[in-house]
């Protein structure tokens, strides 16, 4: 334990479950390989964070990393899915999500208080969040029951098109303009997401989608889960007109652990040391200032780099950020403070 609880922009531990990799006594007792499981995240001090329903592409298709290892890339967007596939797989994701409060893994949180309740408690603070939302309809019905369930954020798209926008593509080097905006339709989730306080996840949308939503929202513009392009020129990553951007409208983004995203060589290669990390972390900090910065790991759901290897290791990245010069103040918003200021201030508690 560190002293600052970390809460996390983006995790994708429920994805194991779906796909019955482990079983949420497992998580709950210990794992033997992953990213996230309660012993590991006491011993590291991993409060919790947004737990993604992630919805598998077709056949179940990879990122292709070893393709990712030799850049340059440039990885062709999986097939969308239908909404019937992919609202299935979301209710599970939602039982799944309740079977992990039953175990004692997880406290779900519908509010900042919640969350700032249950860092400091044994379960990991857990907010629903769809990560793609291929499962919602266009009358939004299944939106507002989910919402009702205890749904908190939400991603229009991941790294494939939707009925609501295009995602950007695994390709290095390139910047997140790939593609057109936001649909019609995808304006009006913006919108719906804005009635009800759902935050709106800009990580994985294509910059012409990330304009279209600046433009409509009334929240404030949150990537859960990206890094910084002036270091890694990655699709991926946000470029400085996307982080102005964000920081006028008093959001933040939450630094992905994801090795191909942190390395300024753009290589899926977790074997490298944690000053890229401070180099992403000096970027948003000067981009965004101290109160718009936070964690969004991506644990269980990339390579991660050696010297983290998993929640357990959050220690060494904040050794490292002591050591960079990071006070006790800063400290605390980049571990928790940032993402529950942001979160109050979107969903208005």
């Amino acid at each position: 334990m560190t002293g600052f609880p970390v809460f996390d922009g983006h995790n994708d531990l429920v994805l194991r479950l779906l796909r019955g990799e482990i079983t949420p006594d497992d998580v709950a007792s210990g794992l033997p390989d992953g990213h996230i499981d309660k012993p590991r995240a006491q011993k590291g001090g991993f409060g919790g964070g947004m737990f993604a329903i992630f919805v598998p592409s077709p056949g179940d298709q990879a990122l292709r990393q070893d393709e990712m290892r030799n850049p340059p890339y440039d990885i062709p967007l999986p097939d969308q899915v239908s909404e019937t596939t992919a609202a299935d797989w979301t209710e599970r994701g939602f039982n799944a999500l309740n079977d992990l409060s039953d175990a004692g893994a997880v406290r779900i949180c519908r509010t900042a208080q919640d969350i700032e309740d249950a860092l400091p408690a044994g379960e990991m603070a857990a907010v629903i969040h769809i990560e793609g939302a291929e499962a919602v309809d266009r009358e939004f019905e299944k939106l507002n029951a989910w919402h009702a369930r205890g749904l908190r954020s939400l991603g229009p798209v991941w790294s494939r098109d939707t009925v609501w926008g295009c995602g950007v593509p695994f390709r290095y080097p390139s910047d997140p303009d790939t593609g057109p905006g936001l649909t019609d339709d995808g304006k009006s989730l913006i919108r719906e997401c804005n009635r009800l306080k759902i935050m709106v996840d800009l990580s994985h949308l294509n910059g012409r989608g990330f304009e279209d939503v600046a433009r409509i929202t009334d929240a404030p513009l949150v990537a859960t889960h990206s890094n910084a392009w002036a270091v890694c020129p990655h699709s991926r990553n946000l470029t400085d007109r996307q982080l102005a951007v964000i920081r006028d409208s008093d959001g933040m983004v939450g630094i992905n652990f994801a090795s191909a995203f942190l390395r300024p060589d753009g290589r899926m290669d977790s074997e490298f040391e944690l000053d890229i990390v401070l180099r992403h972390f000096d970027h948003l900090l000067h981009s965004l200032g101290e109160d718009r910065v936070g964690l969004g790991s991506d644990f269980d759901g990339a390579l991660v780099p050696d010297k983290i290897g998993d929640c357990a290791g959050l220690p060494n990245l904040l050794t490292a950020l002591r050591s960079h010069g990071v006070d006790d103040g800063l400290m605390a918003k980049f571990t928790h403070g940032n993402w529950l200021r942001v979160l109050r201030k979107t969903w208005g508690d």
